[in-house]
């Protein structure tokens, strides 16, 4: 049995402006839905690539074919974690580690193992000048939003909202415009010493990340500068942004590590960047605000969180049309998938639950509470559980188990 070591203590929900403002991206002006635009072939790969594959929220998981489908499997609640977190995110990097970013309001990375104990605070100050940043005396801090990991565990990529400090003065948020903006930093973190070991410059306010299958590129959508980071992780910097347009934010990278899917979240669209050229193409029309993006481990499906439709789109990336629409629950955030690609968690931020779909029927098995105002989630495939994080304060475990015999 894995003991919970941690006290049922929750902490209020502080006042988020980008919380609020990215829950909220206004939907009023948009146009009806029309057909999608189909996919062109000059810039999007075919996306045949076989299994594994590499989600955004889980980049480690393989297929484990002795197990049983998790569609017929149910979720059950194996404990919630407390304590001084606020988590944006949670992470885990497939080697018994999951990392939860608290952004601002904490300024850590908590990491926890496999059997729910706090192994680190990480903080987020750091010395921009030892990394060769700046000639700057004093510590900066950061906010941090979101992390991936590298396949084989051994680092964590960590994006910083915005940074604190000497020399910076204008960050942006959530409802900003083109602008002189602050540019902001990803951290590496390396999970043996648990310790920020480089420091990467980005764009203005980085919100996702993604990682190639073969942990080539580190890939940052840059809210604020409205582009693409592209980061060499052998040569630990940028080398490239890739301009996409009004707040972008989701990514998920084929299998093949050739194309990456942005979801614009300014927009109704879906940029589809080629990885080898960095020339982009188009699904056009998914729907209001998308924000969060998962492919299935074949590459053959998409899923989109419609923040300004509250629905979760299908998208067939063989014809590059929507093949339906689900409702998960109020207001989906984001989401993860299981090893097997049978199941598909999300995180619904309003009604405070997190859904499990069954990707073939796409009927919502279970509906489960959480804390209030989930955000985060996670699966991970050596113990098939799903992490889910809540601004309220809480990290909540479910697992897989074997449902009852009747």
């Amino acid at each position: 049995m894995r003991p919970s070591l941690f006290p049922a203590f929750l902490i209020a929900l502080l006042a988020a402006a980008c919380t609020g403002a990215e829950a909220t991206v206004p939907a009023t002006t948009v146009a009806p839905i029309e057909p999608l635009t189909p996919v062109t072939a000059t810039t999007a790969p075919p996306t045949t690539a076989p299994p594994p594959t590499t989600t955004s929220a889980a980049p480690t998981t393989t297929t484990t074919t002795t197990l049983p489908p998790t569609v017929d499997l149910e979720l059950e609640k194996v404990t919630t974690i407390t304590g001084d977190i606020s988590p944006k995110s949670v992470v885990a990097n497939g080697a018994g580690l999951f990392f939860a970013q608290n952004m601002m309001y904490r300024h850590t990375i908590t990491v926890y193992n496999d059997e729910y104990e706090l192994v680190a605070t990480i903080p987020d100050a750091v010395n921009l000048s030892e990394f060769g940043h700046g000639d700057y005396e004093d510590e900066h801090r950061g906010a941090p939003v979101e992390a991936v990991g590298t396949a084989d565990g051994e680092y964590m990529y960590v994006s910083n909202y915005q940074m604190y400090g000497e020399g910076y003065r204008s960050a942006g948020g959530d409802g900003c415009n083109l602008a002189d903006w602050d540019e902001s930093f990803v951290y590496r973190i390396a999970t043996d010493t648990l310790e920020i070991d480089q420091v990467i410059g980005v764009g203005a306010v980085p919100k996702f990340l993604a990682i190639t299958p073969d942990d080539g590129l580190v890939l940052a959508s840059n809210w604020c500068s409205f582009d693409l980071s592209v980061i060499d992780t052998e040569a630990g910097k940028e080398i490239t942004r890739v301009p996409l347009g009004r707040h972008p934010r989701g990514i998920a990278v084929t299998g093949d590590a050739k194309t990456a899917y942005v979801a614009i979240m300014g927009s109704r669209d879906i940029a589809i960047v080629d990885l080898e050229s960095f020339e982009v193409d188009w699904l056009r029309n998914v729907g209001a605000s998308p924000r969060h993006l998962i492919l299935d481990p074949t590459d053959h499906h998409l899923y989109a969180t419609l923040n300004g439709e509250g629905t979760v789109a299908v998208i067939d990336l063989a014809t590059g049309t929507v093949t339906d629409r689900i409702n998960s629950g109020a207001a989906p955030r984001s989401m993860t998938i299981s090893d097997d690609g049978s199941s598909l968690y999300v995180v619904n931020y309003n009604s405070d639950t997190m859904s499990k779909i069954n990707t073939i029927t796409l009927e919502v098995m279970q509906q489960l509470r959480v804390p209030h105002h989930p955000i985060g989630i996670t699966f991970d495939a050596i113990n098939r559980e799903v992490w889910v994080a809540s601004y309220s304060g809480a990290i909540t475990v479910f697992r897989e188990t074997e449902p009852a015999i009747p």
